[in-house]
């Protein structure tokens, strides 16, 4: 599914900064959203700020319910001034019913906010395959979660909605790329559908990604 990768590593914390296809705007009254991904093994915290300053996520610990994700800002680094949706990946600690709704409290610094994940069917059965998934987290984006060079995160070129989906092209780059396998989170705008219990399908392209997937709500 991804170039330059050879042997599994441990999933990373950080994510990749958005491209300009990411989509969402700041949502009134809140800080931060959330998504589902790898079926419920793990979650996007999405929060907005400089797509150069993406959030390191520190610790995401829990009490029943009721999670408690504690993001990092990159030190001593110049960010630019815009102002984007950036995703931070969370693993579920284990003791989590993910088949019941999940509370969310997220604290950047100063800031804390909340968030919730709404139950799902099933939870997810033994180890992550390492396969692409997605997560919408608001009505205006999904976060997309791939797997493969942790140095080489994928570039989102376009972005072209259809019915039913979205086919999204990546970029051809040519990068020296780390052998590992990592966990990389990128934000793609695009509007949900009227009918929000429609099935929504990414299809990939380029960029060493291919195939389709199916969008968690």
């Amino acid at each position: 599914m991804a170039g330059c990768a050879q042997s599994p590593s441990s999933p990373a914390s950080s994510a990749p900064a958005p491209t300009s296809s990411a989509g969402g705007s700041a949502p009134d009254g809140a800080d931060v959203e959330v998504a589902w991904l790898d079926g419920g093994r793990s979650f996007a915290v999405v929060t907005w700020g400089s797509s150069t300053c993406v959030p390191q996520t520190e610790s995401t610990t829990a009490s029943g319910q009721e999670l408690t994700v504690t993001l990092l800002d990159p030190e001593e680094k110049a960010c630019t001034k815009d102002l984007v949706p950036r995703a931070s990946l969370s693993v579920i600690p284990e003791g989590v019913d993910v088949t019941q709704d999940v509370d969310v409290t997220v604290v950047n610094g100063d800031l804390t906010g909340d968030a919730d994940l709404d139950a799902l069917p099933a939870a997810p059965s033994g180890p992550t395959d390492m396969q692409p998934s997605a997560g919408w987290f608001d009505d205006q984006g999904i976060v997309l979660l791939t797997w493969g060079s942790s140095s080489c995160p994928p570039v989102v070129s376009g972005v072209e909605q259809n019915d039913g989906g979205a086919t999204v092209t990546f970029a051809e780059e040519d990068r020296v790329c780390t052998m590992d396998m990592a966990p990389r989170v990128t934000v793609v705008g695009v509007q949900e559908p009227a009918d929000d219990d429609a099935p929504f399908t990414l299809t990939l392209s380029g960029g060493n990604l291919t195939g389709t997937v199916e969008v968690m709500r």
